[in-house]
């Protein structure tokens, strides 16, 4: 279904670099103020990857699918660079590429036109014979029955919308697939089915960032995973590292695998920062176990580290003893 268009696995496809995002907003009357709401974010796709990102609410997740598109709020900037195959991508750039060479399954189902019919939106006005045939294919493979197409929106249950939204994408031959909360109200054959095309995507040369909150989804589903936290990248692990809690290298990292249900669904005290109340340094650091008083002070590094990148200044040595893993930290230098 899906055309080759990169050599899979050795073209960057997408290369974010210390992306920030700032919102303007009012305070007492006119006076405005700034908001950091993601800061220096790192983020690096190929062809024939999926890169999860992973994180939880208000991290910064969906902005970070806008940014890439060129879609955010008109009272938010940005900052950074963006590199599409090789080339740095532009607000123009964007406006010309989106929807067509990079589309976005998007979390809400309010990206929907209330006004018009969901066929003729999957269909984005076309009307060639080849196109009704692949919209019927993919309509039937996501149970939708024929007459779906003639329906309005609200006709439509919400995980019979989410699935027009991913035939929306799945109607083009993108180089760049957003995939953002693609299966939340999907039972769970249609989840996996829906993991299953974006992975068939991925073969076929495409790069696909799927953003998600259920870890367990990313480790079974990409090839790396980045997590976020507090709008920055905390760390960029392959999905194979998840498997322990030891070989992951950021301290949020480890609590996100050890509230896996299957790792014991425990906790850390505390919420995320809302980012008025970002400290400086790690934004991590007043609920983190391992933290000192370097960890607040300046900026965190992002650095490589045993396979993956890191923004923490703790060493893996330290980790190791501090988590009580001396032997597996010893092994590993055997």
């Amino acid at each position: 279904m899906y055309k080759n268009m990169y050599n899979k696995k050795k073209d960057s496809l997408l290369r974010i670099e210390n992306f920030s995002v700032t919102f303007r907003q009012y305070e007492e009357g006119t006076k405005q103020t700034k908001l950091p709401v993601i800061k220096d974010l790192n983020v690096e796709i190929h062809a024939g990857e999926i890169v999860a990102v992973a994180g939880s609410s208000g991290s910064g997740k969906s902005l970070l699918a806008h940014g890439i598109l060129g879609i955010l709020p008109y009272n938010a900037s940005s900052s950074g660079t963006i590199y599409f195959r090789g080339e740095e991508l532009t607000q123009e750039k964007k406006e010309k590429l989106r929807g067509r060479e990079m589309v976005l399954v998007p979390q809400s189902v309010a990206f929907l036109d209330p006004l018009m019919k969901v066929g003729n939106q999957v269909m984005k006005g076309r009307k060639s014979k080849k196109l009704l045939e692949k919209r019927e294919e993919i309509f039937k493979n996501y149970h939708l029955e024929r007459e779906t197409s003639k329906k309005y929106p609200f006709e439509l249950s919400g995980g019979m919308a989410r699935r027009i939204l991913l035939s929306t994408a799945l109607m083009e031959d993108p180089c760049l697939v957003i995939a953002d909360e693609p299966t939340p109200g999907l039972h769970k054959e249609l989840a996996k089915m829906v993991v299953g095309h974006l992975r068939e995507l991925a073969a076929a040369g495409a790069g696909v960032l799927l953003i998600t909150h259920d870890l367990e989804l990313a480790a079974e589903t990409a090839d790396r995973i980045v997590v976020f936290y507090a709008g920055t990248t905390v760390e960029d692990a392959r999905a194979c590292d998840f498997a322990k809690e030891e070989s992951l290298r950021h301290p949020y990292s480890r609590a996100l695998w050890r509230a896996m249900p299957k790792n014991g669904f425990s906790f850390v005290p505390g919420t995320q920062p809302y980012v008025k109340d970002r400290i400086e340094g790690c934004p991590y650091a007043p609920r983190c176990e391992y933290a000192c008083d370097d960890c607040t002070k300046g900026e965190i590094p992002w650095v490589e580290r045993n396979g993956g990148h890191v923004r923490c200044i703790q060493t893996e040595e330290a980790l190791a003893l501090r988590c009580g893993m001396e032997e597996h930290y010893a092994a590993g230098k055997t």
